[in-house]
């Protein structure tokens, strides 16, 4: 009896951890990038001066982003908790792997550009003539816009065919995810606010799962 609630009480909280794990990370991750957006040119070569007057805001919005990654891990490892034994080992390997590498890539692109930040903090004088500010804005912009962004088209591919096949969110949902996967694994870096769909796709994975679970407990009621 005591092993029967324990997986009553596990079914009930797990899907309610994956959405608000989901969630938190969605929208500390939009407030990231509209911050950083709406402070600094959106050109990695413009000039430092913009960095300089709102590093402030810009430290915010990297620090943001370190809780939005532990928020990710959350969501991953808890969508891999529901599915349980319908986890398939090769849709599991890449849907670990992406999420994880796209981690990584968040938080190379926060660290280089928090690393910018500090040093010019110091001064702008050395920086900035022998080309490691161009060149840091460059690296930072490419890793978060540019391979974070395709390891979050893998990721959302990966687990839209998931959901596909296990039913854990409605179908739209995971048709809507291959594409806006699609549009993000053929984009550039250039065009920065695709980086905004995967959150946005993850906000409304969340959320369906959210709605499914309370349809579920109504039901359950009657």
């Amino acid at each position: 009896m005591t092993q029967e609630m324990a997986l009553i009480r596990q079914s009930i909280r797990t899907p309610r951890s994956a959405a608000l794990a989901g969630i938190i990370f969605a929208l500390l991750t939009i407030t990231s990038h509209l911050l950083v957006w709406f402070s600094i040119p959106s050109n990695p070569l413009g000039p430092a001066a913009a960095v300089v007057n709102h590093s402030r805001m810009i430290t915010f919005a990297l620090n943001l982003l370190s809780f939005a990654g532990i928020a990710f891990l959350w969501f991953i490892g808890v969508v891999r908790d529901r599915l349980g034994e319908l986890e398939d080992r090769f849709f599991a390997t890449i849907f670990l792997g992406s999420g994880l590498l796209y981690i990584a890539m968040v938080f190379t692109g926060a660290a280089v550009a928090g690393g910018i930040i500090a040093v010019l903090g110091k001064g702008t004088e050395g920086l900035v003539p022998s080309g490691a500010y161009a060149l840091g804005r460059v690296e930072a912009n490419q890793a978060i816009h540019l391979y974070a962004t395709k390891m979050a088209g893998v990721f959302m591919t990966t687990t839209s065919a998931i959901a596909l096949r296990t039913q854990i969110v409605p179908r739209r949902i995971a048709f809507l995810g291959y594409g806006l996967a699609t549009i993000q694994l053929l984009s550039f870096e250039g065009i920065v606010w695709v980086s905004l769909a995967f959150p946005v796709w993850v906000l409304l994975f969340s959320v369906s799962i959210l709605a499914q679970d309370f349809v579920g407990k109504l039901e359950i009621g009657r």
